[in-house]
């Protein structure tokens, strides 16, 4: 091979290994190392794409009920192990007709094309099957608050996740008093 080609390939191989690690590194930002699940932006990008091409599309929030005492008690590992369980849990649940994402701690959203077609009440029994953990059953409980899209005024993803948010803190206070899910 001509020195001179091959010193002008050099350079054009460097960038395409950069390149590649620049996109592997965006990727990664946009998934959560712990769950997998996608964070707050590869998230958003997600259902607002899913938001435009289906105007019955859900939008969830699920927060895990009782986390700082599950940590506590349990330690830490114990609520990593809580937080996968209820990612794995979200993720099976929307399969293909949606996508689910963790915001932080232990606060987690989706957005699906339409609830008839998911079962919330199949979420709400996943999310509170036990967590089986150091040879333990370690009880996990999490309120879910929905918006359909449909519901309001104008179809956004801003003002839908400000509504699960609303009922997702209801049925927070509900189910303290027995109620699970909010609608």
């Amino acid at each position: 091979m001509d020195l001179h080609i091959a010193a002008s390939l050099v350079p054009l191989l460097g960038w395409a290994v950069h390149g590649s690690i620049l996109t592997h590194r965006l990727a990664s930002a946009r998934r959560d190392p712990l769950t997998g699940l996608h964070t707050r932006a590869g998230w958003t990008a997600r259902a607002e794409h899913l938001i435009r091409r289906h105007p019955t599309a859900v939008v969830l929030l699920v927060d895990l009920d009782h986390f700082k005492t599950l940590n506590d008690t349990h330690g830490h590992a114990a609520g990593d192990a809580a937080l996968i369980a209820t990612a794995d849990r979200l993720r099976t649940w929307c399969g293909r007709n949606g996508t689910a994402g963790r915001l932080g701690g232990d606060e987690f959203v989706a957005v699906v094309q339409d609830l008839a077609a998911a079962d919330l009440d199949a979420l709400t029994t996943a999310l509170h099957r036990p967590l089986h953990f150091g040879g333990k059953s370690v009880p996990l409980s999490a309120s879910v608050g929905t918006c359909a899209l449909a519901e309001l005024p104008i179809p956004a993803l801003t003002d839908a996740l400000a509504a699960a948010d609303a009922a997702m803190y209801a049925a927070k206070g509900r189910s303290r008093r027995g109620s699970r899910t909010s609608r």
